[in-house]
């Protein structure tokens, strides 16, 4: 009777430690200031414990290539899941388009563009002597920089200035840092805490670039599939919703003409 006791009470507390364990999320540089939150959230909710590890998404693609131990891989576009589940390292039946993102023109408060007037020909300004975008060869959001650029014709004559960063956020943090006049970044840095009182921002047309799709997925080799699979549960939530919405994201892309606006 005791050895059975012993072997339920064993019993219980490893499904407690299972219950218990971290799941660790790999995501793209634009959701580092939305995703703690929305673990915090998720975590008060539920105890579960949920480790981050931010980066350009073509890169977290190559560290989960690599065997990186992530359980979860929130990516700035579809592209790279879709290429882990052709390569059978993410789970085909958890891909989930988590939300759209949305590239933002960012200046620094003291800085004396006029962004509603000028848009991206502020690029244009002799002032402007650095311009900071993500990386297009690993960061969605740099592809989508460039190919604004490209879209408004001047990416040629602004090429020598471009500083860039290894993201999206080391390319927020060279502009707010003043080492570059001018940024193409995520909306949601420019939302976020640390830089929406610091400066201002034209919002880049969305048919200036292709679409941010954002994606998330369960990757094949988490040995937490359920814990994984219930935190992306979560994101369909009305309140991890409300909460991305309030960094700038939109469930669903909407072509718009130029002459957005100016925060």
């Amino acid at each position: 009777m005791k050895k059975l006791l012993v072997v339920i009470l064993l019993i219980i507390v490893a499904g407690t430690f299972a219950t218990a364990q971290e799941i660790t999320v790999a995501a793209a540089a634009d959701m580092s200031a939305a995703l703690p939150e929305l673990v915090a959230a998720y975590t008060k909710k539920t105890g579960q414990t949920v480790t981050l590890s931010f980066g350009a998404s073509g890169n977290l693609t190559n560290q989960i290539r690599n065997g990186a131990p992530f359980d979860v891989f929130f990516s700035a576009d579809e592209e790279y899941p879709q290429q882990l589940i052709a390569e059978g390292l993410a789970v085909k039946d958890t891909l989930y388009r988590y939300a759209v993102g949305r590239l933002v023109l960012w200046v620094p408060g003291d800085s004396a563009l006029d962004l509603s007037k000028l848009g991206m020909n502020a690029l244009l300004v002799p002032s402007v002597k650095k311009i900071s975008i993500a990386n297009p060869a690993t960061a969605p959001y740099g592809r989508a920089a460039a190919a604004a650029l490209r879209h408004f014709g001047i990416y040629d004559q602004v090429s020598n200035r471009l500083v860039l960063g290894e993201n999206v956020s080391q390319a927020a943090q060279f502009v707010e840092s003043g080492n570059a006049q001018a940024g193409l970044i995520a909306l949601s840095h420019a939302l976020a805490p640390a830089m929406k009182d610091k400066g201002r921002y034209w919002t880049v047309p969305l048919d200036a670039y292709p679409t941010l799709n954002q994606a998330a997925v369960v990757l094949s080799k988490s040995k937490q599939q359920d814990a994984a699979r219930k935190f992306l549960d979560f994101l369909r939530s009305p309140e991890a919703t409300s909460l991305l919405t309030s960094y700038g994201f939109s469930v669903t892309a909407e072509k718009q003409p130029g002459g957005e606006r100016v925060k």
